[in-house]
């Protein structure tokens, strides 16, 4: 029988031919850990009586979840990454750096048919260019940054086929919150996702990341996309399933039927059209996170908002994924155009997104958010309720002060 991406990449990686089930050792081509999780990570790796790394190239520290350090205990412990960076000469990416995910592809840290282990759970995002890869706990981190390896079981895969082109104003995010409400919170649950079809031809490398990313709001082990179609600044194989690789399910999105899709509070996969909630008053929108805060996420607002002002009462903070990101957008006067309209901006970082600092909202507030999660107290505060939506759906409601229809103020510019 034919194999599926997944269980080719794992073959590769593990020495011989297995399939879904099977329990398999796998040699990682790179490991990376954040603030979050690096410093529980080197401590277990200290338990295990670990003094140098199995390769310190592979392995990379990024410090964005609390950056800059809102309070003394999270400096001592972005103190610990630094100082154990410096001393196993591993790659470290300080404050102000970007979100880990983004640096991860943007760096060359992952290529197409890598194995990449990372203790955050949307390390999965890294599936957008055809790599397996999947998160995990600190102490699976030590073990992996003292040996390299680690075990799994080869999930078994659902194929999700992609087809047509997305109307003016539907977006990647609105794919993704198609599915994550189709499947739901636990419909691929220690599976493998398997994207394919003629809509990846209208997909740039951010919104193959972007529906990559959220993979693990339905329980995705991992989730690839298939590499047609995929422009890379470098030359790569590209790896596609046997035509007798078996899946557990196929799922059919007609991408060029969808309206503009919204999560409602409080959960990634409380999915419902956009006509169902637009006009609701809003108070912060955020346009940023591993899942939309790219270059192209930016543009998209700024041609929204260009020569226009936010509605007023409405706030709007913009989080660009990385440094990168940021002097492009410097250069290009697209933040230029964002501050004249009225956005706040911070760090390239993660900020808002896990309630940390730098934006939590207050008591009753409601936030139309880009990111990937809407849990109670996602973003700091237990009593705020925040919406999910497309880089486009935040910008133009953000202009109109309540949940709006993108196409409804794009003006005939296509997104």
């Amino acid at each position: 029988m034919g194999q599926t991406i997944v269980e080719k990449i794992l073959s590769r990686h593990t020495g011989k031919e297995v399939s879904a089930g099977d329990l398999a050792i796998v040699n990682v081509d790179a490991a990376m850990a954040t603030d979050a999780t690096a410093p529980f990570a080197i401590k277990a790796f200290r338990e295990m009586k670990g003094e140098k790394l199995w390769n310190s190239e592979k392995m990379t520290f990024v410090i964005d979840h609390g950056a800059p350090a809102p309070n003394e205990r999270i400096a001592n412990l972005h103190k610990i990454i630094r100082e154990f960076a410096t001393e196993t000469g591993s790659n470290l990416y300080d404050v102000g750096s970007g979100i880990c995910h983004q640096i991860m592809i943007d760096e060359g840290h992952v290529h197409p048919g890598d194995l990449v282990i990372g203790a955050d759970s949307h390390s999965v995002t890294y599936g957008a260019i055809g790599a397996f890869s999947t998160g995990v706990g600190a102490t699976d981190l030590a073990a992996i940054m003292l040996t390299g390896k680690t075990w799994l079981k080869v999930p078994p895969t659902i194929r999700v086929e992609l087809n047509g082109k997305p109307n003016p104003g539907v977006q990647s995010k609105d794919i993704i919150l198609a599915l994550v409400g189709e499947l739901g919170m636990d419909g691929a649950t220690y599976k493998a996702l398997e994207y394919t079809g003629s809509a990846l031809e209208h997909l740039s490398l951010g919104g193959r990341m972007t529906i990559a990313n959220m993979g693990v709001e339905m329980g995705g082990k991992a989730g690839v996309i298939e590499t047609t179609g995929l422009k890379l600044p470098y030359e790569f194989e590209q790896m596609l399933p046997d035509p007798d690789a078996h899946y557990i399910s196929h799922h059919f999105l007609d991408v060029a039927a969808l309206r503009p899709k919204v999560s409602i509070p409080h959960s990634p996969a409380n999915v419902t059209d956009i006509d169902e909630v637009l006009g609701t008053k809003i108070d912060l929108v955020f346009l940023g996170t591993c899942t939309n805060g790219r270059l192209e996420d930016l543009h998209t607002a700024a041609l929204i908002l260009n020569g226009k002002k936010l509605a007023p009462g409405v706030r709007m903070i913009v989080t660009p994924a990385s440094r990168q990101v940021l002097n492009v957008a410097m250069a290009d006067g697209t933040l230029n155009i964002l501050s004249d309209a009225g956005a706040t901006f911070i760090p390239p970082g993660c900020g808002p997104c896990v309630g940390t600092h730098l934006g939590v909202p207050g008591d009753s507030e409601t936030i139309l958010s880009t990111a990937n999660r809407n849990f109670p107290g996602r973003m700091g505060n237990r009593n705020a309720r925040v919406f999910l939506s497309s880089p486009a759906t935040v910008a133009a409601s953000a202009l109109q002060g309540e949940i709006t229809d993108p196409a409804d103020v794009i003006e005939g510019a296509v997104l």
